[in-house]
């Protein structure tokens, strides 16, 4: 095993610079949109429940095509369907041209990532063990929100360094790609094989279009639809054929392109995922009322509690623990920019679950609407503790090297 020292440093790439400062921007705005949608949610539905649910409920869509639906549902399954196409072409782009391209820089991510998704499922598991149904609610605890937790970054601690804001980026990509197959696999209460298979082959078509540099949108959208709606009958989470799509989106640009069909898909698409898709879902899924007794299953419900300490207390030991073990291996090597202060701030970031973690709560307890509003609070409360300790530490550490710089 070669020494730490011999291995390339984690740090963003010359040709990545420009596009990972582009995302950082964009999902500012969008962390705030989505804080702004949040707040809307809480007020309504503690000022007008009766409202709010109502409105939540609602259902609309054609019903001969099996698509008669709650807004919730269809911000769920078709709204987020554009956040998770978005994740699948971050996916491709880091694989391709970003720090996932480099086995050795990207080991740092990679192994924090996946630590940080075990961690929290183990710490939930502990807590929470023998408390009803609490099997079902593991995975909630495993994901970070990316564009709340850049927002927090950007916010507390702009002047950090640019490997810091990789790292968090190349972690939150992992952790989409963890969370929409921890999706596929465990919450799949029924499944249509022919309507699968069915969407499999638009999938596998959009693919095959993308290798041929098939650019036609006439042609490529109704595949994309046809197969979200497919995948939508067969019983699996539909997010799953919005990343498949992104994954298959060609990321090179061919003959006179000037620029790939994925970053064209990510210029239109990303404002309406960070403006319209993920806001809406958030107005739509964090509407709870705060009392006393919702307050009080942070600590009296073991599920509630299982969730919270997993977000704050795993997701931290997790990823820090993930990131440390990879260096002490000798499996990669700490930026020469960043402190392990810097490593542990980063870490109570990625806490912050809110979007997957609200998504994967309503799908392991859809039954139990009292036990998903109490998840949910619980899911803000652990948010909550996550970016305040974050940005306190950030706050620290930044003041610190601004002092380093002017001792210099």
């Amino acid at each position: 095993m070669r020494r730490a020292t011999e291995m390339w440093p984690f740090r963003p790439t010359a040709r990545y610079a420009a596009t990972l400062a582009e995302a950082l921007r964009t999902e500012t705005i969008g962390g705030v949109v989505m804080l702004a949608a949040t707040g809307a949610a809480l007020v309504w539905a503690n000022v007008d429940l009766a409202g709010y649910t109502a409105l939540r409920e609602t259902r609309i869509g054609p019903e001969w095509l099996h698509l008669d639906m709650e807004l919730f549902r269809w911000a769920q399954n078709g709204l987020l369907t554009i956040f998770f196409f978005v994740a699948g072409l971050e996916v491709k782009e880091e694989f391709v041209h970003g720090e996932l391209a480099h086995l050795r820089k990207a080991a740092l991510p990679i192994v924090a990532s996946l630590s940080g998704m075990v961690v929290p499922a183990v710490v939930y598991v502990l807590v929470s063990w023998g408390a009803q149904d609490a099997g079902r609610g593991w995975a909630i605890p495993t994901a970070t929100d990316i564009a709340f937790a850049l927002a927090v970054l950007a916010v507390t601690a702009s002047a950090m360094p640019a490997a810091l804001r990789a790292f968090l980026l190349t972690c939150a990509v992992v952790d989409d790609l963890g969370a929409i197959t921890i999706i596929a696999l465990f919450y799949t209460e029924h499944l249509d094989v022919a309507a699968l298979l069915g969407g499999a082959v638009l999938i596998g078509a959009y693919g095959y279009l993308q290798r041929r540099h098939v650019t036609a949108l006439w042609l490529l959208l109704p595949l994309a639809v046809g197969a979200w709606y497919l995948v939508e009958l067969s019983g699996v989470h539909a997010t799953v054929a919005g990343v498949a799509l992104g994954l298959l989106t060609r990321v090179r640009p061919a003959g006179e392109e000037r620029r790939s069909p994925s970053e064209a898909a990510d210029h239109h698409l990303r404002p309406v995922s960070a403006g319209l898709a993920v806001p809406v879902f958030a107005f739509l899924s964090a509407g709870v009322k705060l009392d006393g007794s919702s307050l009080g299953a942070i600590f009296s419900d073991r599920v509630v509690l299982g969730v919270v300490t997993g977000l704050v207390l795993g997701k931290f030991l997790g990823v820090f623990g993930g990131a440390w073990l990879s260096v002490r291996l000798g499996l990669a090597r700490l930026s020469e920019e960043l402190h392990w202060r810097d490593m542990a701030a980063v870490s109570l970031l990625a806490g912050i679950g809110f979007t997957v973690s609200l998504l994967i709560g309503n799908l392991a307890y859809s039954a139990d609407q009292e036990r998903v509003e109490a998840i949910t609070v619980g899911i803000l409360a652990a948010s909550l503790v996550a970016s305040v300790l974050a940005a306190v530490l950030l706050h620290i550490r930044v003041r610190k090297r601004r002092i380093a710089q002017d001792d210099v």
